[in-house]
């Protein structure tokens, strides 16, 4: 008889496996949408653990806070505002219908008032298109673009933090530092590499599979490894 899987322990939600979310700072994302526009000051830029951008504190003239990541070239005592009246300045919050056309945002939200979703990492920003009337089109960090209603909010700037991928790790203690806030079990060991109680591909003389891996959406707990239940396999026909 075999063991549980890393698939099945990690859907039970142990202790390894639960992320440590005493260490979060908050969720960051926008104050509910209102229709005039408020003065607010960048308290102070935190490091949250796990997030690989860190958050501005905006204190808003009407004593509100809320936590938005942190754009290039802000700072602590900045003036920022968020309102459809905004000016289009950096760290400002506006909807994307009042936004220039060329314009560099990020945390855009997708439905009007959901505190924000889109381009949201450590370098990663979004472009403003073009405008109609109801929609406003946007260039996403995945080069892909998407038309979201106008009234929905976004920041003008880009998230700190890019680069941050470009300094080496060196040593494997500093990649599991680094996927131990992320709640990511690391390292990860390949099901070949197993024993043959330890997962389905395990065992054997050689690291494969040694029969197909594609497996039925209703197979038992311990079978289902591999491509559950895969619509289609191998290359695209071109």
């Amino acid at each position: 008889m075999g063991k549980r899987t890393l698939q099945q322990r990690a859907g039970r939600g142990g202790q390894n496996f639960r992320s440590p979310s005493h260490v979060r700072v908050a969720d960051a994302k926008y104050p509910p949408p209102s229709n005039t526009t408020l003065r607010g000051v960048i308290v102070d830029l935190i490091h949250d653990p796990g997030r690989w951008v860190p958050l501005a504190r905006v204190k808003l003239e009407n004593g509100v806070e809320y936590y938005i990541p942190a754009p290039e070239g802000m700072f602590v005592g900045q003036e920022v505002f968020i309102g459809p009246d905004a000016p289009a300045n950096l760290g400002c919050t506006l909807p994307l219908g009042s936004i220039p056309e060329g314009s560099r945002v990020y945390n855009i939200e997708l439905r009007p008032g959901d505190g924000g979703k889109l381009a949201r990492q450590a370098g990663s920003y979004a472009l403003v298109l073009s405008k109609s009337e109801k929609y406003t089109v946007v260039l996403l960090p995945s080069k892909r673009q998407k038309s979201i209603l106008s009234t929905a909010r976004a920041t003008i700037g880009v998230p700190a933090g890019a680069g941050r991928t470009e300094k080496p790790l060196l040593k494997a203690g500093a990649a599991y530092h680094k996927w131990r806030v992320k709640a990511r079990k690391w390292p990860s060991v390949r099901g070949v590499a197993m024993n043959v109680v330890s997962h389905k591909f395990g065992g054997g003389h050689h690291q494969r599979k040694s029969h197909p891996s594609t497996v039925s959406r209703h197979a038992p707990p311990g079978r289902k490894v591999g491509h559950i239940a895969a619509k289609r396999t191998g290359l695209k026909k071109r």
